[in-house]
C-alpha cells in the first residue's frame, strides 16, 4: 500500500505538529520519528509492551540494591487443634 496524503503542519508550543490524515489512523499513544539521509520523515507507531518484555527489558538490580539474604526464617507453624 503506497498512498500519499498532504498533511497540515501547524505550532504546537515551541514544537512544530503534523496532523495525520484520518485515513492513516492508528492505535498508539506514542510515535518513533526518524529523519532519513535525504530528510525524508518517517513516523512508526510505538506498540505498548506487554508486562513481560517491560520486565525482560529491565537491568537486573546491582549487588547493593539487592534485598538481603534472609537468615532468621519464621518459626515453623503450629498446630492449634481443628477449627470448626
Amino acid at each position: 500500500m503506497n498512498v500519499v496524503k498532504i498533511a497540515q503542519v501547524f505550532n504546537n508550543g515551541r514544537s512544530r505538529a503534523i496532523r495525520i490524515p484520518k485515513e492513516f489512523e492508528f492505535e498508539a499513544d506514542q510515535v518513533e520519528v526518524r529523519m532519513t539521509e535525504n530528510g525524508d520523515l518517517l513516523v512508526h507507531p510505538v506498540k505498548k509492551k506487554s508486562l513481560l518484555a517491560l520486565l525482560a527489558s529491565l537491568e537486573p538490580l546491582s549487588d547493593e540494591d539487592r534485598m538481603p539474604e534472609i537468615e532468621d526464617y519464621p518459626p515453623e507453624p503450629v498446630d492449634l487443634g481443628e477449627s470448626e
